[in-house]
């Protein structure tokens, strides 16, 4: 009798779980795989999905598939990295933001402030704070009403609210091939398929959005993670046109965005088509923060309902706090000051990485390195590791079972210039080393 590919996923994962499977070993081509167990093609290529699923191993482009060295990625940018160094997560906080901030936060200790911001907060906020985001939000060409703001907690659970509203459980929706780890998880944990769409140089391609069959999408288009690319005024377009032709949502994130304040959001050429998402973690700090969602009215009762019930709201001090750092000038005079850190962070890493394969942008806090043979990433991240550096592979990006590129991610943000120049330099002579030789150390 034909083994069911779950089974043979299970006999694969109980060799990897003894060790019999080491970390970093390369699995035979799916073909072998099948001849090896007497299994059709398509059955083989069912249990690699599978255990690319369960995180056990990961696919490389046109290198093949490999137990991992590593934890799964799919939640590597949940948690602050344990490494000395960390060039994994991305939230910048800069020496004297404390003290522009606290101004803020002492006004509303006193007793008739505090008794307001105590108050039950409403996925509404206040009409201060409504006005004070939209001013915030402002982009050229772009004003969003104030009228058409909601509040979360954080970004993340704005997305996880825009997501709960637009697909339900087994449904589908877009996102680009390579996207945000966290939105993965997502995914996972409302039931949600995502479909990966194909991107070039300028972003997703309009081509792919028409032919995935789905009702929404998510985008990043300003300073996409991971790849930094900002999406030009063309393609912007092109899109907008397409999501009013086809009735198709997007959650256009900006959450990146202001690093680059030029750009004219998909929001301002598709209002009804388009549901904005943005927060203060990288412009202030994840534990000072607030999650916006600019909704057109005919979805703002269906995305009300998910902040709701998710338990999403924006807590009313943190509200009454953020409304009074940007009406005060603190927001502004911090995102400059991050604006100005992030370029010198990257022709730093420019200056260190260059005659490498780098993808990058010159206002982004984080960078693309495709890495150079016959490093594969997994191991590139644990030998780094090992080094007190935490980095991301390609695979904490990539949607689907298909395979990840052999890259990784650098986030900038975090460590002291001084201590990021020193990682970017290790770094540098560890790709230059042989990882065979690293294995050992």
């Amino acid at each position: 009798m034909t083994q069911a590919y779950g089974d043979i996923a299970d006999s694969v994962a109980a060799d990897i779980t003894a060790g019999r499977l080491r970390p970093g070993q390369q699995l035979p081509t799916q073909r072998r795989f099948a001849r090896d167990h007497g299994i059709a093609v398509s059955t083989a290529s069912r249990v690699y999905s599978e255990l690319v699923r369960r995180g056990l191993v990961v696919g490389e482009v046109g290198r093949g598939t490999f137990v991992r060295t590593a934890e799964p990625a799919t939640d590597a940018l949940a948690e602050p990295a344990r490494a000395n160094v960390d060039l994994e997560l991305n939230f910048p906080t800069l020496p004297g933001q404390a003290e522009l901030l606290a101004p803020g936060i002492e006004a509303l200790l006193r007793p008739d402030a505090l008794a307001t911001s105590l108050r039950p907060a409403t996925v509404r906020g206040t009409s201060e704070a409504r006005e004070a985001t939209a001013a915030l939000l402002a982009r050229p060409h772009w004003v969003p009403a104030s009228e058409d703001i909601l509040f979360a907690g954080n970004g993340r659970q704005a997305l996880a609210a825009a997501i709960a509203a637009l697909a339900g459980p087994g449904e589908r929706l877009g996102v680009e091939a390579l996207t945000y780890p966290v939105m993965k998880g997502i995914a996972g944990r409302l039931g949600v398929t995502l479909v990966p769409l194909a991107m070039d140089a300028h972003g997703v391609e309009p081509a792919a959005v028409r032919s995935a069959g789905v009702r929404a999408v998510y985008l990043q288009p300003t300073l996409h993670n991971p790849l930094g690319i900002t999406m030009p005024q063309g393609r912007r377009a092109e899109l907008a046109a397409l999501l009013t032709e086809l009735d198709i949502v997007a959650i256009e994130d900006m959450v990146n965005g202001f690093l680059d304040p030029t750009v004219t959001p998909i929001a301002a050429m598709a209002p009804d088509h388009t549901v904005l998402m943005d927060s203060l973690t990288k412009r202030l700090a994840p534990g000072l923060t607030a999650g916006f969602l600019v909704a057109p009215r005919r979805l703002a009762s269906g995305l009300s309902s998910a902040l709701r019930s998710g338990g999403w709201t924006a807590p009313a001090f943190a509200l009454a706090a953020a409304t009074r750092w940007i009406n005060g000038g603190a927001v502004a005079t911090i995102v400059q000051a991050k604006v100005n850190d992030a370029q010198v962070r990257q022709r730093l890493a420019a200056d260190r990485l260059a005659g490498l394969t780098v993808t990058a942008n010159p206002r982004a806090y984080h960078l693309w390195w495709s890495l150079p043979a016959p490093w594969r990433a997994e191991t590139f991240v644990s030998a780094a590791a090992r080094r007190g550096i935490a980095v991301t592979p390609a695979a904490a990006f990539t949607v689907g079972p298909g395979q990840a590129p052999n890259a990784i991610r650098l986030a900038l943000a975090s460590p002291p210039i001084e201590i990021l120049d020193q990682a970017l330099q290790a770094l540098v002579e560890l790709a230059k080393s042989n990882p065979d030789e690293t294995d050992h150390e």
